[in-house]
């Protein structure tokens, strides 16, 4: 039986900016998915981070996550770091579509605006960077769009895999193209034919 959740509304969290408050942690926890192995964060019970362990970029974005919350990382579990893994099973089983999951995305607000539009992409339907801009509002924002999607720290659950070229190719993405492979098969995304595309 096909289990299927919404994911909650979107974000647009300010991290608390008092200097005078301690240093608040990041649990983190690695977790070797069926795709790759993951590093997966919460902080202040949402989850801040499920990223490819070993990807480009692992530094910067890190020390964003970071900067932006005034956390350190700790190696612990906690409920949402459970409740996120539990969800990758049953996604990588076939049985979950839509994942229901508190977040807290860190960057900046046109990250979040992009982050925002990727989360609106259904499962099993894929989108090029162009359609992603254009229903952004500005398709000459496309290398900007691009960027964002790359920074992207909450793989899978914001669903960047999900954009593909222009002529239906997959292309470059932070967990490994044959990651991105077996992500789009598993839901079932088909490439449309070459006529279909002429006839869009």
């Amino acid at each position: 039986m096909e289990t299927k959740t919404t994911i909650a509304a979107f974000f647009y969290i300010t991290p608390a900016t008092n200097s005078k408050i301690s240093m608040a942690f990041i649990s983190i926890q690695h977790y070797k998915s069926e795709f790759g192995e993951l590093l997966i964060g919460a902080y202040n019970n949402k989850l801040c981070l499920c990223d490819w362990r070993f990807r480009k970029m692992r530094k910067s974005i890190d020390q964003r996550i970071c900067k932006g919350l005034k956390a350190e990382f700790k190696h612990e579990s906690s409920p949402v770091i459970e409740a996120t893994i539990e969800q990758l099973q049953a996604y990588a089983s076939g049985s979950l579509k839509e994942f229901n999951l508190p977040l807290q995305p860190v960057g900046t607000d046109f990250q979040r605006r992009v982050w925002q539009a990727l989360l609106e992409i259904p499962y099993g339907q894929a989108m090029s960077y162009l359609e992603l801009s254009e229903k952004m509002g500005d398709a000459k924002a496309i290398r900007a769009v691009a960027a964002a999607n790359g920074a992207n720290a909450i793989s899978i659950i914001i669903p960047c895999h999900r954009i593909i070229g222009s002529n239906g190719d997959m292309i470059g993405y932070a967990g490994g193209l044959n990651a991105k492979k077996q992500l789009l098969e598993l839901e079932n995304y088909t490439k449309p034919s070459l006529q279909l595309q002429l006839f869009k």
